[in-house]
């Protein structure tokens, strides 16, 4: 069952996935974002392959290319593969099929869990890069909607007006699909916030006026020499933070880090349909037949990202170095799993 985010704030509405085809199909629409989450939906998709009997590595496969960029999802797809395949190899042959699905739906629960704690986690340390009275500019949608916890750059935005920081949260409409205007206004909106949405277009100027006292984001998928891939419009508000001097933060899992991609180039940016961006809310404000340049996403170099905040704590400055030593204490507590050998 998935929170319908495509029909969010004016519907609340559920998504009922019997199937894994469903499932993909939501991933793709949208119904369910944020790397996070996609990992936590990914895992739950392959123990959903295995309870219904399906081909579970097939269906993996599915959810996994579902959508390219977010790395949190493959990885979650692997974690749960794993665990199903090595229950498999260790089941009698008479129980091994619902031992296995057992084994997978325990690892989509614990991935889940280990990403509420992670949430909670980078709150804490990022609270520690936030100010009195902060004026916090953010892109996207980093809350609870993309997490198992309170999510990753809001959950800092989180603690920081539980701690009584926050003077104003500047939201980003975050063009073409308003995640934004649509998904973070609510989101702060919920929390008693005090807000303001504004196009994308707009915070070049509230940077230059000295209306923001730090840039909070969250990430898609992070390469091994600290590359960013978020939502598109991130690279360009990294520019203007730069140019006006204000730190601009990443908040992200460790298992969003892709430590195989050593670099922006590794990183495959996803594509998505023209009527995105030709059209709003199903409302055509293009002329028919319009072609139209969609990138979901776009890169930011390691140089322009002051700090990366995890929940193993702040990396800074964010380069290769760093975040191999991330991946070596990650690598320790994944050992386990890391180890079980994934067949095809």
């Amino acid at each position: 069952m998935l929170l319908d985010q495509v029909r969010l704030p004016a519907v609340t509405a559920e998504v009922c996935c019997r199937d894994v085809p469903a499932l993909a199909a939501a991933i793709r629409r949208l119904a369910v974002r944020g790397a996070p989450m996609l990992g936590i939906a990914g895992a739950y998709g392959v123990a959903l392959a295995a309870y219904a009997g399906d081909d579970v590595a097939a269906a993996a496969d599915m959810l996994a290319s579902a959508r390219p960029t977010a790395v949190n999802l493959a990885w979650g797809v692997r974690r749960a593969l794993a665990a199903y395949q090595a229950a498999m190899r260790a089941a009698p042959p008479d129980g091994s099929r619902v031992l296995a699905a057992a084994a997978a739906l325990a690892q989509a629960r614990a991935i889940e869990a280990a990403d509420a704690a992670a949430s909670e986690a980078m709150a804490a340390h990022g609270l520690g890069l936030i100010g009195e009275h902060a004026r916090i500019l953010t892109h996207c949608n980093t809350g609870a909607l993309v997490s198992g916890g309170q999510g990753t750059a809001f959950g800092v935005i989180m603690a920081a007006h539980r701690a009584g920081r926050l003077a104003r949260l500047w939201v980003d409409e975050t063009r073409p699909l308003l995640q934004g205007a649509r998904l973070t206004a609510y989101e702060a909106r919920q929390a008693g916030m005090p807000f303001q949405v504004l196009p994308d277009a707009a915070a070049a100027s509230l940077l230059a006026a000295g209306e923001v006292d730090i840039v909070l984001v969250g990430a898609d998928r992070i390469a091994a020499d600290g590359s960013v891939a978020n939502k598109v419009g991130t690279y360009g508000l990294a520019v203007l933070a730069r140019h006006h001097q204000v730190p601009f933060v990443v908040v992200a899992p460790v298992s969003t880090i892709d430590f195989a991609a050593a670099g922006a180039g590794a990183i495959v940016v996803e594509h998505r349909p023209a009527s995105e961006v030709t059209e709003i809310a199903g409302t055509p404000v293009a002329p028919a037949g319009s072609e139209a340049y969609n990138p979901a996403f776009d890169v930011t170099p390691a140089r322009l990202v002051t700090a990366l905040v995890t929940e193993r704590g702040v990396t800074q400055p964010v380069n290769a170095g760093m975040l191999r030593v991330l991946g070596a204490e990650s690598a320790v507590d994944d050992g386990a799993l890391a180890s079980i050998p994934v067949e095809r």
